[in-house]
């Protein structure tokens, strides 16, 4: 036992390596499975490469421990196994501290979008390696004192400042957390923020019984065996808890497989319960839609709006359309209830407006600056002028084609059927729905024949850019 203890190879080091595995495993799973089975694109900038650099950085603490602590037995002592690569840098800098350092990168991100209703005026991928600084300084003096012996433990004088710096940042994760704690969050945030802190404080907890287990009573082999074996056992357990969806990526947290009250969001609009009625005419006219009349107006119609989306979309210059349909939700959000008009802002800031969204709108340099500069995500006029821009820009250009197009032609044929139908329902008093020319997009054998070749719509995207 002597031997394995200090070498490594016991029995219950393999019965640790095998659980440790499958937390990792599930780990990847609750990562991508959403992306997955849902099939979400995957999104772009920090709310997508935070979540990746925590799983990361996951990984990289539970093999630090592995390495450190000699779970694995070798023949021979290899430069890649050095103490100082996985008990300091590993383990610090890319393990415990980049984990704790990203979650306080976005509780920062809260702070500002929720407390200030501004966007934060540091990047995430500059505020991320800042706030790590401290763990590189450390890691680095640790480095060059080189304090551990050939067990990779290291004395009291050291293991106090160590365990400071851990306690640290997770103080700093309680005081973020406190300053965001009276926002009425809409996705769970603040209970994964305190589960947060609760993982990193009972992770504290058992390195410092670890510690005391193995360093003060090095000449009891039983002890150091059972320690290291709860050590990975309860780290893998904890960065499994820690990890969360919530707070970068709201929707996809919802799409969670453990939740017994799953339901299918595909918008945040839904998420958020907005209805969607209101962004629509309650009862439609029937007559022939007049193309002089404003497009904002004409937009009101819904079966106009759903025949003009169809069209954008198959000439590939769809998204100023559906950053319209987002801003009305927006607009419908009550003034008072600042943040759900937070979240919807979020929302369509980083799918239309920010550099390199995935739906970015064709706007001036001047009104997106406004929009990502302004002092409150909850105003009203938020994207008054993008919008403004953008119709005028669809009416000269979108709106030409589509009056020529199949889609139109195909529109007028549906509402001069349902003129005729409501006709014959009040001559007759009978009820001649459902209609044969009710069709929908899916069943309607037009639909996959129109490409931007022959649908009738010009290059937009070269013609607005």
């Amino acid at each position: 036992m002597a031997a394995c203890a200090s070498k490594g190879g016991c029995p219950s080091d393999y019965v640790a390596l095998s659980i440790a595995p499958l937390s990792m495993i599930l780990l990847l799973l609750k990562a991508t499975l959403p992306y997955m089975i849902h099939k979400i694109p995957r999104p772009k900038g920090s709310s997508f490469w935070l979540v990746s650099v925590q799983v990361i950085a996951s990984l990289n603490l539970v093999l630090s421990i592995v390495m450190a602590l000699n779970f694995l037995k070798f023949r021979n002592r290899h430069w890649w196994r050095s103490c100082y690569l996985w008990a300091v840098w590993i383990e610090g800098p890319l393990g415990f501290g980049l984990l704790l350092s990203c979650r306080i990168t976005q509780i920062f991100q809260l702070y500002y979008i929720f407390v200030k209703r501004r966007l934060p005026p540091i990047r995430s991928y500059i505020f991320l390696p800042l706030i790590l600084l401290p763990w590189i300084a450390g890691a680095t003096f640790i480095h060059i004192r080189k304090p551990l012996n050939y067990q990779c433990h290291m004395g009291t004088v050291w293991i106090i400042p160590v365990m400071g710096l851990h306690a640290l940042y997770v103080v700093a994760l309680i005081a973020f957390t406190g300053a965001v704690h009276h926002v009425e969050f809409r996705f769970h945030e603040l209970k994964d923020l305190w589960r947060g802190i609760l993982v990193s404080a009972v992770s504290i907890g058992i390195w410092v019984a670890a510690y005391v287990m193995n360093e003060v009573r090095e000449d009891i082999p039983w002890l150091e065996i059972a320690s290291r074996f709860l050590l990975l056992v309860m780290s893998s357990a904890l960065v499994l808890a820690f990890f969360s969806f919530s707070i970068s990526q709201p929707l996809v947290s919802l799409m969670s497989l453990r939740k017994k009250d799953h339901k299918e969001y595909k918008t945040m609009s839904q998420a958020l319960g907005i209805p969607d009625s209101g962004i629509l005419l309650q009862r439609e006219s029937t007559s022939i839609l007049d193309p002089n009349e404003p497009l904002d107006k004409l937009l009101l119609n819904r079966r106009f709006r759903q025949s003009f989306m169809e069209f954008a979309d198959s000439c590939l210059a769809g998204e100023s359309l559906h950053f319209y349909d987002e801003v009305q939700h927006f607009d419908k959000i009550p003034i008072q209830d600042s943040v759900r008009r937070i979240y919807m802002a979020r929302h369509i800031i980083e799918k239309y407006i920010a550099a390199g969204a995935p739906m970015e709108v064709n706007i001036s340099h001047r009104i997106r600056q406004e929009i990502l500069s302004t002092n409150d995500l909850s105003h009203t006029d938020l994207f008054k002028n993008a919008l403004g821009e953008l119709l005028q820009l669809m009416k000269l250009n979108l709106a030409k084609d589509y009056w020529s197009s199949m889609n139109f032609m195909k529109l007028k044929e549906d509402m001069r059927m349902r003129a005729v139908d409501q006709e014959l329902e009040h001559a007759s008093g009978w009820n001649f729905s459902p209609r044969l020319s009710s069709v929908h997009c899916s069943d309607d054998p037009f639909q996959h024949e129109h490409s931007p070749r022959n649908s009738g719509c010009h290059n937009h995207d070269s013609e607005l850019r």
